[in-house]
């Protein structure tokens, strides 16, 4: 006997509507149901006589449509306890004979839409519990088609018979030919903006069951701040390699040639400018009619547009209609419809062309944007790629805002390859995307975890390790200054440990990135290569060479660049390696990608590519350099301690990377590593071998196992807490500063490294009461204040240094624990 909750798609982790009012059916005999659904549409189906198959799609489609209500009620923030309320009136009402009709009139051959009005007037007409305002009927309706029409294609008895893909060419077909004109129907519009912008983008994530993918852009939304560039993009220029810089002005990708110091005082300039909300650029009219928002990969450029449209959708319709209309044009979606031949220009695209959000009757847009009742937003300047096409659609923007001048216009582009000039003299103003500031990082948390977890102990455990993650862990802040990378922390954060497992943050970051390079779609699409199967690990095992290589490059770690042939040759070894034909073609089309998107790596111009952050660079550095280790065995231990560590424990630019390996690897072996680095003559580098190796210890999984190791360490540490120089120096000089710092800095080094050893609470609460050092003592006071502000004891010696302590630095360390970290 079949399952048919199981067939049904109906298990414990379905919505709770769909188990309550569906689950019962599953044991009653659905005959006379089933032919009462499918009355319609049996005739245009010669499987569906099938009691069975009847069973199966019924279930399948009632399903859909009880979650579509139950989602529809959740958006309207009723709390569980008020949906559990709407159990039974639903129960009624999918067993009314009209509702069974509309519903099965899905199936029919050719249906376009299902009786609407009917839907909303027969909850009426029964007198069930009344529905929110903001219920949407329609809109259910044609995601319930929508649903069935997949469940058609789908099924192996009827997809041969009825096929909906074909069935909707023939509709585009027939009203193309009749010329049926769009309507200018804002109702649909703002339907069609919540369908296709309202939920956040993160279905290519495993969430584990979590309801993210129901979370609702509106809700998590942050609104950033900008800057104004009035002549450079200093924040994009000022560091790039001069070899880099030269190939982007003999490329033509920048407009001219850039004097060094008239590119210091633009960036003087740039920082100049007051901060400001992008929505209260935005809210300026008058100031701002036209402007551009500029920006890195995945700084939220595109989420502002459609936050401001979703804005305008949830709206009152009467409200709506005072307010000017945001049309979202993604103009890569645009271009490649001009090229086909759909449209000519912006218009067209929005009456006829497939690809628009909603059709609009182009007589009545005109109008609308003669009188100034349009926000126009182009999206993805920077996605028009070659350069003849992108000045084409600058030229199209250009002649359009001259055609509307009432209209409002933004447009938005990445940095680097972007040319200011022709908009600029157009009268567009420029802002630049600043990163996420530390209140609004704090802020995006406090929003994800409300909205994501329901059980408050676990909201509260989760949202404070991820703050603490991002106070304490400099690369981990440097991620979550990144909107889209923030998403991904918050995310990972659920199941991970921040910032121990960090380098599994890195890689499920980059195995969502690497998810989004579609490769096999670009080579079934590529008629010249055969198309191959080319998964998450090999692209993995192809960045770690990327980083490898670019780690041996002359800017080493410190750069992040490589260029297009040096990066084909990696791909194309590879390739060949996994026994691939045609590879120097395949690898063609791989890297064409990157200019087409961002994924993990991105384009950058020139002919060269980076990755995304340079957090990337080092994750898959360290990747490589653990896979040659452990599981090429192609270096030996002796090798990795002084060719990799030994080499490069002075260089700071590597000093992640070295972590990074110490945490992936075997933990006794990982002890050996930092042994050797205790072992270094680091007093010349202000014992920078130590403090590396405090930080390597912390990256250690089993610190149990390497006790020795530990505690041998620890006592490097007590001990530089009372170094000195073994000759005189002017105690107000250079020396005494040296001093001073390496005796506070390996203060901080044992109360962060050996937080949970039993000697440290006793050893800070001696240093900060009776140290001779009283920059130790401060510091100890700072250690006691930020980690064990909760013990007992640690109060009482704050307030006895505040009172006593000889030194008015250590006495306002103790009021004011914070003011020194």
């Amino acid at each position: 006997m079949l399952d048919w909750l199981a067939v049904w798609g109906i298990s414990s982790a379905g919505g709770y509507l769909a188990k309550e009012v569906i689950g019962p059916l599953a044991k009653e005999a659905l005959e006379d149901y089933t032919k009462d659904f499918f009355k319609e549409s049996i005739k245009d189906y010669t499987g569906l006589s099938d009691q069975t198959t009847q069973k199966k799609l019924f279930g399948k489609a009632l399903k859909e449509f009880v979650a579509l209500v139950e989602r529809e009620l959740e958006d309207a923030d009723l709390s569980k306890q008020e949906l559990k309320q709407y159990t039974q009136p639903l129960k009624q009402y999918i067993k009314n004979q009209s509702i069974k009709a509309i519903l099965g009139s899905a199936f029919k051959y050719g249906c376009e839409q299902i009786d609407t009005q009917t839907l909303a007037n027969t909850w009426i007409e029964l007198k069930l519990l009344p529905l929110p305002e903001e219920f949407r009927w329609k809109y259910i309706a044609r995601q319930y088609l929508k649903q069935v029409h997949t469940i058609i294609r789908e099924s192996d008895q009827l997809r041969t018979i009825r096929d909906s893909q074909t069935l909707d060419a023939i509709a585009n077909n027939t009203n193309a030919t009749a010329g049926i004109i769009p309507d200018f129907d804002l109702s649909t519009y703002q339907e069609a903006l919540l369908e296709r912008y309202g939920n956040l983008g993160l279905d290519s994530l495993d969430t584990n069951a979590c309801a993210y993918n129901e979370l609702k852009l509106w809700k998590i939304f942050i609104p950033q701040n900008v800057r104004e560039v009035h002549d450079l993009m200093p924040s994009a220029l000022h560091e790039l390699p001069k070899d880099y810089y030269r190939k982007l002005v003999e490329s033509g990708q920048l407009d001219r040639e850039i004097d060094q110091e008239e590119l210091k005082r633009a960036k003087e300039v740039y920082y100049q400018q007051p901060l400001k909300s992008v929505l209260d650029v935005i809210k300026d009219s008058q100031g701002y009619p036209y402007f551009v928002v500029l920006g890195d990969p995945g700084s939220g450029k595109s989420t502002l547009l459609q936050y401001l449209a979703l804005n305008w959708a949830r709206t009152d319709l009467n409200t709506a209609l005072s307010l000017r209309i945001p049309l979202l044009i993604e103009l890569r979606t645009y271009i490649r419809n001009r090229d086909s031949g759909q449209c000519n220009n912006f218009l067209e695209f929005c009456h006829q062309s497939s690809g628009s959000i909603c059709h609009f009757n182009q007589h009545q847009l005109h109008d609308q944007l003669k009188a100034g009742k349009v926000l126009v937003m182009f999206d993805g300047l920077d996605e028009v790629f070659e350069p003849g096409k992108r000045e084409d659609v600058i030229t199209d923007i250009n002649r359009f805002t001259n055609t509307y001048p009432k209209v409002r216009v933004i447009v938005t582009s990445r940095v680097i390859g972007y040319k200011p000039q022709r908009l600029r003299n157009a009268e567009f103003r420029h802002v630049m995307l600043q990163d996420l500031e530390s209140k609004q990082i704090q802020t995006f948390i406090e929003k994800w975890h409300e909205l994501t977890f329901t059980n408050p102990a676990d909201k509260v455990k989760k949202r404070e390790r991820l703050q603490k993650a991002i106070e304490t862990s400099s690369p981990i802040r440097q991620l979550a200054v990144n909107p889209l990378l923030l998403t991904m922390m918050a995310i990972l954060n659920r199941n991970q440990e921040l910032p121990r497992d960090r380098s599994e943050l890195y890689n499920q970051a980059s195995r969502l990135l690497l998810h989004q390079w579609d490769v096999e779609r670009a080579l079934l699409e590529d008629n010249r290569v055969e198309p191959k199967t080319i998964d998450y690990q090999d692209k993995q095992q192809m960045l770690g060479k990327v980083a490898y290589f670019m780690q041996g490059n002359q800017a080493g770690l410190a750069g992040n660049l490589i260029s297009g042939e040096d990066l084909e040759r990696i791909i194309k070894d590879e390739l060949k390696l996994r026994e691939v034909t045609n590879p120097r073609a395949v690898a063609k089309v791989m890297i064409n990608q990157l200019r087409t998107r961002n994924f993990i790596l991105c384009f950058m111009g020139a002919d060269y590519y980076a990755f995304v952050h340079r957090t990337f660079l080092e994750y898959f550095c360290a990747w490589e350099f653990v896979r040659k280790f452990e599981k090429k065995q192609e270096i030996s231990l002796e090798q990795l301690k002084t060719e990799v560590f030994g080499q490069h424990w002075r260089d700071e630019s590597w000093h992640e990377v070295l972590r990074l390996i110490v945490g992936m690897i075997d933990s006794n072996k990982a002890g050996e590593i930092i042994e050797y680095l205790m072992a270094q003559d680091g007093e010349e580098d202000r014992f920078g071998n130590l403090f590396l190796a405090a930080d390597c210890l912390s990256e250690v999984r089993n610190r149990y196992e390497i006790q020795s190791t530990d505690t041998e360490l620890l006592n490097c540490f007590k001990d530089l807490i009372h170094y000195d120089l073994n000759y005189d120096y002017d105690p107000y000089g250079y020396q005494a500063n040296l001093v001073r710092d390496l005796h506070t800095q390996a203060v901080v080094a044992v109360a962060t490294h050996w937080q949970d050893h039993p000697d440290t609470l006793p050893l800070l609460q001696k240093w900060a009461r009776s140290d001779t050092d009283l920059f130790v003592r401060g510091t100890a006071i700072e250690q006691l204040a930020l980690g064990y502000k909760d013990h007992p004891d640690t109060l009482a010696i704050l307030q006895e240094s505040a009172r006593s302590d000889t030194y008015c630095y250590v006495r306002l360390r103790a009021i004011e624990p914070d003011r020194g970290t």
